[in-house]
């Protein structure tokens, strides 16, 4: 059984584009958006508009995974018209180019730490941060955590968190951020003005909702699960961090095409050059990683990684708030 930097090297093969299928995925997706988009608008049956709606989220957030793997250099690497089309997504999709590449590979790079990973990623705190600390920072803290923070993703993490936020705090690096958010009021401007109220909800709010809201979950529960490994600095190495704290998401076929793949999280931290399209192949071909820490978009799933929300060093694992006020015993 391979660990370590064999099991990395071993997915090194697959981590090539083949930029014909690339593009493929890249146009016919934008087209299907697109088409969904135009249905929005131009379905006269208000049945067929919120249907043509939620395809339209479904279709953004299938595109936002292929933005995110371009962006890792997974696909088309080479292709200046590829990145200029991407940072144009990013600022449409309310994730300029400038702050989502920094975040997001801080977050590979440290994914797993208790120090440091809160950077593109939701914070942890251990048990005895949380109760030493003042009443004011847990109260932060469980609000960067609540599942309506994760649901109502658009607000709080997209808008607020990849818009206003990194440019307040830099404008000169995130101009592009303020050029999304402008962007995105030109739009519902536009809506409204040629369309009206019920355009702007059904072609841009409930769509972003539906994108942000599954996509902030998604990436909150492939690195807050039941069974999920934090670690010191001492303790911390990439493959383990890929195989003990990324789940693997089981959905179904449909769930998977939307999702672009992202629920094989485990492969995609292990070597995150991997196109989403090859990373069933990975699985199939290596055994290794055919047994991953699991969860999956269940009710039940969904609580269990909701209710974790403080890693106790002793008994290494997340625990509840409910299991501290019990005095779950070290």
């Amino acid at each position: 059984m391979r660990t370590g930097q064999a099991l990395v090297l071993a997915t090194k093969r697959y981590a090539k584009d083949s930029p014909g299928r690339s593009w493929w995925y890249v146009l016919s997706s934008a087209f299907l958006l697109l088409l969904a988009f135009a249905g929005t608008l131009w379905n006269f049956d208000i049945a067929g508009k919120i249907v043509c709606s939620i395809v339209s989220g479904l279709l953004l957030l299938r595109f936002f995974v292929i933005y995110h793997d371009q962006q890792h250099h997974a696909i088309l690497p080479r292709s200046h018209v590829a990145e200029r089309l991407m940072r144009v997504f990013g600022v449409f999709a309310l994730s300029a180019s400038s702050v989502w590449r920094s975040s997001h590979n801080h977050h590979h790079t440290h994914n797993s730490r208790l120090r440091g990973s809160q950077i593109g990623s939701f914070p942890i705190m251990t048990r005895s941060q949380f109760e030493s600390c003042a009443p004011s920072v847990r109260r932060k803290y469980l609000s960067m955590r609540h599942p309506l923070t994760i649901l109502f993703g658009y607000v709080t993490m997209f808008l607020y968190g990849m818009c206003i936020s990194p440019f307040l705090n830099n404008p000169k690096k995130h101009l592009d951020c303020l050029i999304a958010l402008l962007v995105h009021l030109a739009i519902s401007v536009a809506l409204v003005t040629f369309w009206g109220w019920q355009q702007l909800l059904l072609t841009q709010t409930l769509p972003h909702f539906i994108t942000y809201a599954l996509g902030s979950y998604l990436f909150y529960a492939q690195h807050n699960f039941p069974g999920v490994s934090f670690n010191e600095k001492a303790g911390w190495t990439y493959e383990k961090a890929a195989m003990e704290s990324s789940s693997f998401m089981k959905t179904n076929r449909i769930m998977a095409w939307f999702t672009g793949n992202i629920g094989y999280h485990h492969v995609h931290h292990l070597n995150a050059k991997i196109p989403f399209y090859r990373l069933p192949e990975v699985i199939r071909d290596i055994p290794e990683l055919q047994n991953p820490r699991t969860t999956s978009l269940h009710p039940l799933d969904i609580l269990h990684c909701l209710r974790l929300k403080v890693w106790d060093t002793d008994l290494q694992r997340m625990i509840s708030l409910r299991e501290m006020a019990r005095g779950v015993p070290a």
